[in-house]
């Protein structure tokens, strides 16, 4: 077993050392997934998804160069637009477990291989247990992975901002299965109570092993920003806290990850450029950074680094 296994498969372990992209094989502006979306804007340049192949290619380097094992699949519907963003469809976990969700577009559903365990199998990866919850997407409630679910992999926390695409019921049902506790609270792009949700809770905040990056001002409610504070507070890590604007430039859409070289911190370079001088040096303190340019997927796809890497956590077979 290598550096990386060992980590990847150790119950409790906050930043994976390995990862799963897929290719944005059909990228391109989403209409339906832009509804709830306040960060995505409409492109009609013809090179979109050859420049969007190239950010995905820059990533894949920038995660090699820093010794992360990397899984990389073609996507299961080869003309979804945002199939680069598999974390909302599915994520993984130490103990074997598998999680499929529920996604709100019905354009997303066509990413989720429901066979995906096997998928994952055949790559030399140890399932245990399936979780689906896709079907509740019939009930129109919906649940989109780790953008709707911020974890404390080590506390079994999940934190949650409630929107049309974080729903109570799947909170629960997802805590229920994984024996984890809800934290869940509502945050607007603009920090008032008539602005729009923000989209995904991991566009505004980030668990790390010793630090919590967020976004306090997107919380309309004083009772919210308390309990969040003192729950990330208990966590003893060393809380970040970001702008709204900085959330606007996706500050808060960022990954530690790890590997026998050290602990990084994987962003876009919009994100990086939009840091303050004093949070990259509270940053710093715990991990590298690892700027990444990926300025078409951001615009025209409205997620950035973090949303286009699954964390894999799955013991290797």
């Amino acid at each position: 077993m290598n550096d990386h296994e060992a980590v990847s498969a150790h119950p409790g372990v906050q930043a994976a050392s390995e990862v799963i992209l897929v290719r944005p094989s059909g990228f391109g502006f989403d209409q339906a997934t832009a509804a709830t979306n306040g960060f995505q804007r409409f492109s009609a340049d013809a090179d979109i998804r050859f420049r969007a192949e190239e950010e995905f290619d820059g990533l894949i380097s920038a995660l090699d160069r820093c010794g992360i094992g990397i899984t990389v699949l073609d996507p299961f519907d080869p003309k979804a637009p945002n199939a680069v963003f598999p974390n909302n469809w599915f994520s993984t976990h130490a103990d074997g477990t598998l999680v499929l969700y529920s996604m709100c577009a019905p354009s997303r559903r066509t990413e989720r291989d429901p066979a995906f365990d096997l998928t994952l199998k055949r790559e030399g990866f140890v399932v245990r247990k399936l979780m689906d919850l896709s079907p509740l997407e019939h009930g129109e409630k919906f649940l989109e992975g780790t953008g709707s679910l911020v974890l404390d992999r080590t506390r079994n926390i999940a934190y949650a901002a409630l929107g049309p695409r974080t729903s109570e019921r799947g909170i629960n049902l997802w805590c229920g299965g994984m024996n984890a506790s809800p934290v869940t609270f509502h945050a607007t792009m603009d920090g008032t109570l008539a602005g729009a949700p923000v989209y995904h809770t991991n566009v505004m905040m980030s668990i790390a092993e010793r630090f919590a990056l967020v976004c306090m001002e997107a919380l309309p409610y004083p009772v919210d920003r308390d309990d969040l504070w003192a729950e990330l507070d208990r966590s003893e890590r060393e809380i970040v806290p970001i702008t709204l604007a900085q959330m606007h430039a996706f500050c808060g859409n960022i990954l530690e990850l790890r590997s026998n070289k050290g602990s990084f911190i994987f962003l876009s370079e919009s994100a990086f450029h939009a840091l303050k001088p004093d949070q990259r040096v509270s940053l710093e303190k715990h991990a590298q950074f690892v700027p990444v340019p990926v300025p078409v997927i951001e615009r025209v796809g409205g997620g950035s680094v973090r949303c286009m890497i699954a964390e894999n956590f799955l013991p290797i077979g």
